[in-house]
Formats: C-alpha cells, sequence, structure tokens
C-alpha cells in the first residue's frame, strides 16, 4: 500500500489543504458542545452571568467585598473599576448611566472598566470567593462553616467585621478561605452568580434581556461554527473525491501502459481476466480506500486527541468511562477483524475467478452452443457467482452485525455517563451542561476510533488489492529494449537469419524449438510446415519479440534484434496473426490501426489486394461501416482479410502471415496470393500455413516436426527429400486438384 503512495506526489499540495482544513472541521466541531454547555450552564443555569466579576455593583457591597481581600487583592480589585457618583458625573453622563443603571439615582455604584482575558480570569478567581462569603454571611449561612464569628443575631454583621481589628480580621479571612477552598470552583460561581443577579435587578438592570442576549449570542455563534463546519466538510469532501479519482485515473493509466510493455510471457502468467481485475475492481477498492483515508483516517486523530483533550478540561473524574467504552469496543472489533479480514483476502481471488469464467464463456459461447454445454457452463459459473457471493454475504453479515453492536455500546455508555453524570451534578461537583459536553464529547471521541476500527476491518482488502496493482506495476517486463540500442540503416532490406535459434518457456524443461537456423532473404517468401505443436508459430512470434529466445541469436541485416529498440523493429514488420482480431469502431479505424495517416487509395488498394474491396463496397456506408467488439458483425473470412489489409497498409520491409489463410477459400486464398506477390516482391515474406497449395510456390519451405527442422528447399525437392513434408502433400494434394 505504501508504495502506491508515490502515485499522490501530483497531490500533495491538495492533501496538505485538506489536513489543514480537517483541522479547522475538527476545532468546529469540538467547540459545538462547549457552546451548548455554555448556554445550558451560563445562559439558561446563570441566568448570562459567566464569571463571578459583577459588570456593576453598590458601593456599600462593593466595600463589603473588601474585607474578605488581602491587601494585595484589594488594590488589584479596586484599580479594575471606577467609581460612579451623581456629584461626580456630567450631566451628560449621569443621564446616560441613570438609563442603564437607575439605581444610581440614590447611590453611588461600581462598574468594571475595559479589562483583558488574562486580568478577567484573575479578577474571577480573587471576587468569586469574597463574594460567595458576602452572600452566605448576608444569608446568614456562615455557621455552616463552623467558625467562631462574634455575630449577634439581629445586628449588622459588617458592623461587628468593621469593628474587628487588624489581627482578628486576618485570623477570620483565613479561616473562612481554608474551608472555602474545598468549596468547587462550579459552586463558588454559581453561589456568586446568585448574588451577582440579585445585585443586578437591584441597581435596575433587567437580568432577563441579560440572560437572553446571552443565549442568542452564544446561539448564533454556535450555528456560525456549525455552518463553517459544513462548508468545511464540504470542501475536504470535494477535494478528497478529485485526489482520489485522480489517483485511480493515474493508476489505470499506469496499469495500462505497463501492460503494454509486457511480453507473452507476462501476460501468461496472470491471465487477462486477472489483469483487467487489476486495472478496474482494484483499482477502484484503492481509490475509495483513499477517499477512507483523507476523510477519515486523518480526521479521526484530530478529533479523538481533541475530544481528549477537551474532556478533561471539562472533568477528569469520568475519564475512566471512555476507557471502558474504548476497550468494549475494541473487544468487538478484534474478534470481527480477525473473522472478516481472511474473507476479505479471498475476495479479489474469487472476483479474479468469476471474471475469468464469464470471459470465456461469452468468448466461446458458440462452441458452448455447439456441444450443447450451457448446462455445464451454468454449473462452472455458478460454482464461482456461489463463492464469491458466500464469501461476500459472510463479510456483509459480519459488518452488519458489527453496527448495532457498536451502537449498543455508544447507547450504555450514554446512559452510564448520565447516571454517574447526575450523581456529581448533585453533588454540585459539575453542572448539568459540562455533562452534556462530556456525553457529546465522549461520543465523538469513541466515533472517531469507531471510524478508525471499520477502515482497518476494510483495509486488508485494500492491501490486497493494492498489492496486486504493485506487483504489475513493479514487475520488470522479460523483454527490455538494450541501453545502448542500435538502429537500422537506411538501405533497410529486411534479410532475417536464425543461428542455432533455441526456445523454451520460463520455468520450463523441454524445449519447444531446439537449434533452429535459416535464412529468409528480402523478395523472397519463406514458408514453414508442420504438425501441430512443432514450433511453427513460436519461431514466428519470435521475430517481433513476443518471446526472447532461450540460445542463439536472430538478426535482421546483420543486427541482432534484441539490440535494436522493440518501437523500430515492430515499425519494420507487417504482422497478421492466426486469429483475426477487430477493434470496435469501423472499417476505416481498423484499417488506419496500421498507418493513421493512410488515405483513401491507400485503403482501397490495400483492400483490394487483400480481397476485401468487394464486400466492403457492398456495406451500406462502406469504409465507415461499424464493426462490433471483436468483429462479430462480420465473418471469420472478412476479418482475415481485413487483418491482412491492416498489415498491408502499413507497407513494411517484413510480413508474417501466421496461418492467414486458413480462414479463406480456395479461391479467394489463390487470388490475395497473386496480388499479395506483386506488392511483396522485395520484402521478406514469412508464412505459416497448413495447406500445402497456400506455399508450395514460396522460394523457401521450411518443415518442422517437434521444434526441429526436418527438411528445407522448395516444394519439388521436399518431396524428395523430406519424408514428412511428402506424406502431407499426399494427404492433401489430391483433395485439392494440385496432382
Amino acid at each position: 500500500m505504501i508504495k502506491l503512495f508515490k502515485h499522490l506526489k501530483p497531490f500533495a499540495i491538495f492533501i496538505i489543504i485538506i489536513i489543514g482544513l480537517l483541522f479547522v472541521q475538527a476545532m468546529c466541531t469540538l467547540s459545538l458542545p462547549e457552546y451548548m454547555s455554555d448556554i445550558v450552564n451560563t445562559g439558561i443555569g446563570q441566568g448570562g452571568i459567566e464569571t463571578s466579576v459583577p459588570r456593576v455593583i453598590r458601593k456599600s457591597e462593593f466595600e463589603k467585598i473588601q474585607f474578605f481581600l488581602n491587601d494585595e487583592d484589594r488594590d488589584f480589585v479596586k484599580s479594575h473599576y471606577k467609581l460612579l457618583d451623581r456629584n461626580e458625573l456630567s450631566s451628560e453622563l449621569y443621564n446616560n448611566y441613570v438609563l442603564k443603571y437607575p439605581l444610581l439615582k440614590k447611590e453611588a455604584l461600581y462598574e468594571l472598566k475595559d479589562v483583558s482575558e488574562k486580568d478577567l480570569e484573575k479578577l474571577n478567581l480573587k471576587m468569586g470567593k469574597a463574594i460567595l462569603i458576602l452572600y452566605w454571611i448576608t444569608n446568614d449561612n456562615i455557621k455552616t462553616l463552623d467558625i467562631d464569628m462574634p455575630f449577634v443575631e439581629g445586628h449588622d454583621p459588617f458592623l461587628i467585621i468593621s469593628n474587628m481589628s487588624q489581627d482578628d480580621l486576618e485570623q477570620a479571612r483565613n479561616i473562612i478561605e481554608s474551608k472555602i477552598e474545598k468549596v468547587p470552583d462550579n459552586l463558588v460561581i454559581q453561589s456568586s452568580v446568585i448574588y451577582i443577579k440579585d445585585e443586578l435587578k437591584l441597581i435596575g438592570v433587567n437580568t432577563d434581556d441579560v440572560q437572553r442576549d446571552y443565549i442568542l449570542q452564544t446561539g448564533l455563534k454556535m450555528v456560525g461554527v456549525a455552518f463553517l463546519a459544513m462548508v468545511v466538510s464540504v470542501i475536504v469532501n470535494f477535494i478528497a473525491s478529485r485526489v482520489s479519482a485522480g489517483l485511480g485515473r493515474n493508476m489505470r493509466k499506469s496499469i495500462f501502459s505497463k501492460i503494454q510493455t509486457f511480453s507473452n510471457i507476462e501476460f501468461d502468467k496472470w491471465g487477462v481476466a486477472s489483469l483487467i481485475t487489476r486495472t478496474t475492481n482494484d483499482t477502484m477498492i484503492v481509490q475509495h480506500m483513499m477517499i477512507m483515508i483523507l476523510r477519515v483516517v486523518f480526521y479521526a486523530p484530530i478529533i479523538g486527541i481533541g475530544g481528549a483533550i477537551k474532556v478533561l478540561s471539562t472533568t477528569s473524574s469520568m475519564g475512566w468511562i471512555i476507557v471502558l467504552a474504548l476497550s468494549l469496543i475494541f473487544i468487538v472489533l478484534i474478534f470481527l477483524f480477525f473473522v472478516a479480514v481472511p474473507k476479505f483476502k479471498l475476495v479479489q481471488k474469487l472476483i479474479d475467478k468469476l471474471n475469468l469464467v464469464t470471459r470465456e464463456s461469452l468468448t466461446g459461447m458458440l462452441v458452448i452452443r455447439a456441444f450443447n454445454n450451457e448446462k455445464h457452463e451454468e454449473a462452472r459459473f455458478n460454482k464461482a457467482n456461489q463463492d464469491l457471493t458466500k464469501n461476500s454475504l459472510f463479510t456483509k453479515r459480519v459488518m452488519a452485525t458489527m453496527f448495532p453492536l457498536l451502537m449498543l455500546i455508544m447507547n450504555i455508555i450514554s446512559v452510564l455517563i448520565v447516571w454517574v453524570g447526575s450523581y456529581k451534578v448533585d453533588a454540585g461537583l459539575i453542572q448539568v451542561g459540562d455533562m452534556m459536553a462530556f456525553i457529546q464529547y465522549t461520543m465523538q471521541i469513541i466515533m472517531a476510533f469507531l471510524m478508525i476500527s471499520i477502515t482497518s476491518i476494510m483495509l486488508p482488502r485494500a492491501m490486497v488489492a493494492a498489492g496486486r496493482i504493485d506487483e504489475v506495476l513493479s514487475v520488470e517486463p522479460s523483454i527490455l529494449d538494450s541501453d545502448n540500442p542500435k538502429v537500422f540503416t537506411d538501405d533497410f532490406k529486411g534479410n532475417i537469419k536464425f543461428k542455432n535459434v533455441s526456445f523454451k518457456y520460463p520455468g520450463a524443461e523441454k524445449y519447444v524449438i531446439k537449434n533452429i537456423s535459416f535464412e529468409a532473404k528480402a523478395g523472397e517468401t519463406t514458408a514453414f510446415i508442420g504438425s501441430t505443436g512443432s514450433g511453427k508459430s513460436t519461431i514466428i512470434n519470435l521475430i517481433p519479440r513476443f518471446y526472447d529466445i532461450t540460445e542463439g541469436t536472430i538478426t535482421i541485416d546483420g543486427v541482432d534484434i534484441k539490440d535494436v529498440r522493440q518501437y523500430e523493429l515492430r515499425n519494420r514488420i507487417g504482422y497478421v496473426p492466426q486469429k483475426g482480431i477487430l477493434f470496435s469502431g469501423t472499417i476505416e479505424s481498423n484499417l488506419k490501426y496500421g498507418k493513421e495517416d493512410a488515405s483513401v487509395d491507400d485503403m482501397k488498394e490495400a483492400a483490394k489486394i487483400a480481397q476485401a474491396y468487394n464486400f466492403i463496397m457492398k456495406k451500406d456506408k462502406k469504409f465507415e461501416e461499424e464493426i462490433a467488439q471483436g468483429g462479430t458483425n462480420v465473418s471469420g473470412g472478412q476479418k482475415q482479410r481485413l487483418s491482412i489489409a491492416r498489415a498491408l497498409i502499413k507497407k513494411p520491409n517484413i510480413y508474417i502471415f501466421d496461418d492467414t489463410f486458413s480462414a479463406l477459400d480456395f479461391k479467394t486464398d489463390a487470388s490475395l496470393r497473386k496480388a499479395l506477390s506483386k506488392v511483396t516482391e522485395e520484402s521478406t515474406v514469412l508464412i505459416v500455413a497448413q495447406r500445402i497449395n497456400t506455399i508450395m510456390n514460396a522460394d523457401q519451405i521450411i518443415v518442422l516436426n517437434d521444434g526441429k527442422i526436418v527438411g528445407k528447399g522448395k516444394h519439388e525437392e521436399l518431396l524428395e527429400t523430406c519424408k514428412i513434408y511428402k506424406e502431407i502433400a499426399i494427404s492433401q494434394l489430391p483433395k485439392e486438384g494440385a496432382l
């Protein structure tokens, strides 16, 4: 899988952008529970009052707070407030302030100045506890702290405090602070907020407006953040889709380009069906996995780690619930992982098998029908189909079981958080909003690990697919161009010489051909004949280097074909395979496959020589007539003649006809060879044939048997000197009226 990441280099900048956007999305997502907690805790629970620092307070109450601060803290607090006294304010300022604080008509006030976040945090810490003490003394709750204070019922406690000595006051303050240290910060804020809210009401501030404004502002922030997260998510999905689609496109291109460099050895090794699967299905799996990596694998750690940090900042007392949840999830996933992964690894091989059976059945449909073997082929297909279906159903059922189990765990964890959190809320350790935020963060963490786990379950199949793709891309073709290639001279003739050539397939022990030596000269026709499996087509396939020889040398005009680039070598050859192959398109496009810039006259001339002109002219659209995939809408003889015309239009120096004329009737065969002899009189012509009359006029006939040359010469010579050739001639010529 890692080897395929090199294909992501063109998309590096987009991947960096995706990661950056994922951080933005994660931050937005992680902030939503915090906003929800603020609305519940501060907006609803605290009436929109965020801190223990009152924005405005009566002068008398402000002075009472000073009793519970040391000299340093007292100076710090006073420096952040300004006095509002009707006697010291201008008329304009006074009138403005009275609109905001009606109590200013009767009593002087202190208003909070503009402060930094850092100073506000310090003020919150210092004033919160002082206000709590003030609140308890005012409501006669100081007795709950079990402090020996000389308070008399019915008398103002602050009158007593103001008459205490500095030492006694400091001692009392220390005792109170030691007691209040045990009170949770949340409870300190909640209690002080009650006091501040009452204070604001007395001053004339509409606390309902304060609450409404806070909830609206926080809610709008929440909506804005959610909208931003949505926009970022859409952008990430769009870019990730483009990257994965581009990766799939590039991989398919690379695989196809690589396959084009393969010799028949590589095709024999993997098979066409497997190569098609690797180019399409395997690439699609890797492409889908890349979307998961870009969208999930990169995102999950960010949201998981961020969620853990947020949870610990909210409350660490319930962190064990997250550990429990993740442990249960991992137990389920590990079990499913070991059950499902082996089946995932089988899927691609089963797809290969199904493609192979389907391809063979569709290609050989006429043979199947001819032998009435439809039931047999249906049974083969059903077996391959059932094997794939059973394997796929098993993995799908496992995955289908996994989701309900994981959702059950998530719901149980939610109930557990509510149950444990309720006790902590009741004890004043956390607030309701904190519990709700904890649930959200826990679900985010669990979902992050869940997404990674699901991806890890899908990963084995993607790794198998990536491995299969890498096998194709990393294999070194068995036939390569020379590092220092030679070129043919301008006066290229096309004289082919085999010298002690032997060949056997890789891994095989037996030679297909052994010690073959002959020379095919320009302007002459060299023919090969022999029994089936004697090595005729093998010799022909060695010339364009479809296979490389095992021993010996093959030269053209004295140049070893291994020293010439394959493109230049094959550019000199007009090859007509044993089985005529046409491509979907038109007759014109198939003929121009041999020469892109061929003119209409070139096509007509080639078609006339190949005896294809007459049937082309009978078509409705002539050369523009459509050719179906594989040439299924033309006969075997017509397909073969078009294949011959395709080679002729190229006007090469070397012609290779691999049993090309076997699909033609005798009359067409004779006419074609007669016309062919005129255009190939200066070329090297190699013909593989099964019929004597096709090659009896050849300048050189090579007779093969069991991979060896057993006869070489002209027709008349071989009748006298080669027993095998004579037997073939006797078996054919009388029937063909040649004797």
